[in-house]
């Protein structure tokens, strides 16, 4: 039943913001409206009361004692009838239409004894309606606190026919010390009248508040939700195909511009992860066709020579050795690209390096007598610094060191060509410099040089063996080293490799 209720509930409230914002914003002023109104009868009632209970305290107060004594005296004839007279507070007589007391029709004065004898004289004060009458335990308890002083204390009293009366209290003074107790009590109507008549008043205010809060608040409100609504017409033209867009901002709405900037933030994102996603693909089907046709070339190669030997050329024992050492070479080229393959997928993914302690110049020097070998007739200079201590792969460093003076050795002449080799400290890293006098690169293949499959002059025959991914592997276990590599040329001057490493500690200086 209660699930029936709430859903209910939810059917019936606006779906709108503008809408249940308003319904909200007029429901927290009705409540608003209603508290104060409650506060206001419960402070206006007292005050008044407080008021009027001041005001019979001192006309009660203001009338001597032996007066009330005088009402007290006050007998009927013997025969038990009234003699028609009516005694004024001084004792003497007064006709009927003269009033004793300046009280209005709706006061009355009662006089209580401590031997239970209670006194109302309505004839004498010309009251319109008798004087209410508590319990003679509760006058007992009155007598017992109350004083000749005024208090400010009151208390509401029931008559019999229903009616409510306010009461204050007084103790008198009487000969023989016989204890009295004067109570003056008025209808608490006509004072309720007002109360009432002031919250009709409020409650009216109210309404044409909440009539006047309704018709301002709704454009105002209109005005306020223009950003929103900007923003949904912009989230409604993003997509895939134009993630540039951005929402607008500085729209003089704090929560709203931080939205905004909070959208674009994410839409900057979308757009980076869009992009890289294009260029992942794009890289993967440039990969897979390079790779294709890296492979298609070896194994065309093979399957023609297969071809010849199948035609006769197998008699021919010189036509046969030279074909199967053709064949051999072109698959110590494919397993060489598969095995390039490999490797670059397994530095994609999480690489594995066997790192340990070492010390980078001694691992150059090592790789000297080897690096000659390939340098042949070409000058090679080497300028170490020793003592340069890190964390690495020593097979993976040699790799680097070898793709890169394979590379120097390939793009310079055999007789003139000249190779610095260089490692040095700079800041917190080692530096690993390699430059040659080769042809060098020209400036819009320097950002693609370490591309897998690329190569910045695409007539050059592969009579090296390369395919392009000897820069892609150096790039990667640099990387995995939490290195960098880059590269700077010239077409006349030849290229020069820069290699950064982090290590733990640099030493000295080689001569």
């Amino acid at each position: 039943m209660n699930g029936r209720i709430l859903g209910l509930i939810r059917h019936l409230a606006p779906r709108s913001l503008r809408k249940q914002l308003l319904a909200t914003s007029l429901l927290i002023l009705s409540g608003l409206l209603l508290l104060i109104g409650v506060l206001q009868y419960a402070l206006m009632r007292d005050f008044i009361y407080s008021n009027r209970v001041d005001s019979m305290e001192t006309q009660m107060r203001s009338v001597p004692r032996e007066l009330y004594f005088n009402f007290l005296n006050y007998k009927t004839s013997s025969n038990g009838k009234n003699t028609g007279l009516k005694v004024p507070l001084g004792g003497g007589r007064f006709d009927g239409d003269r009033r004793p007391l300046l009280l209005d029709a709706h006061t009355t004065i009662a006089i209580y004894s401590s031997d239970g004898t209670f006194r109302d004289f309505q004839q004498e004060t010309l009251s319109d309606s008798a004087a209410p009458r508590l319990s003679d335990a509760e006058y007992k308890d009155l007598l017992s606190r109350t004083t000749e002083r005024a208090t400010g204390e009151y208390k509401l009293i029931t008559a019999e026919d229903g009616s409510e009366h306010l009461a204050v209290f007084m103790s008198l003074g009487r000969p023989e010390n016989a204890k009295l107790l004067l109570q003056m009590s008025m209808n608490s109507g006509p004072l309720n009248d007002v109360i009432m008549q002031q919250l009709f008043v409020f409650a009216a205010l109210s309404v044409v508040a909440l009539l006047a809060g309704l018709f301002m608040y709704l454009p105002a409100l209109r005005k306020t939700l223009i950003p929103l609504s900007n923003m949904g017409e912009t989230a409604h033209i993003i997509d895939a195909g134009n993630l540039d867009v951005r929402f607008p901002v500085e729209q003089g709405q704090t929560e709203i511009d931080k939205l905004s900037l909070s959208f674009n933030g994410m839409l900057e994102r979308l757009e980076i992860s869009f992009h890289n996603e294009r260029e992942a693909k794009e890289q993967m089907r440039r990969f897979a066709a390079d790779a294709s046709h890296e492979l298609r070339t070896p194994l065309t190669s093979i399957h023609g020579f297969l071809e010849v030997l199948l035609r006769g050329a197998a008699d021919n024992k010189e036509q046969l050795y030279s074909s199967l050492r053709s064949m051999h070479g072109e698959s110590k080229r494919i397993n060489k690209l598969v095995e390039d393959l490999l490797l670059l997928a397994r530095m994609d993914g999480a690489p594995q390096l066997r790192v340990k302690e070492l010390l980078l110049g001694e691992v150059i020097v090592e790789m000297q007598p080897h690096l000659l070998v390939l340098a042949g007739n070409r000058k090679v200079t080497f300028d170490i610094s020793y003592g340069i201590r890190g964390i690495y792969d020593p097979d993976k460093i040699k790799q680097v060191i070898l793709n890169l003076f394979h590379n120097a050795v390939q793009h310079t002449d055999p007789e003139k060509g000249i190779i610095y080799l260089a490692l040095h400290t700079r800041g917190a890293h080692a530096e690993l410099t390699l430059r040659d006098n080769g042809s060098g690169i020209s400036a819009e293949h320097i950002p693609h040089i370490f591309d897998r499959f690329y190569r910045s002059d695409s007539s050059r025959t592969r009579k090296y063996g390369g395919s392009g991914l000897g820069l892609s592997i150096t790039k990667s276990i640099v990387e995995a080293h939490r290195g960098e590599i880059k590269a700077s040329s010239d077409p006349e001057s030849g290229t020069t490799f820069y290699v950064t490493l982090p290590y733990l500690e640099g030493l000295a200086k080689g001569q």
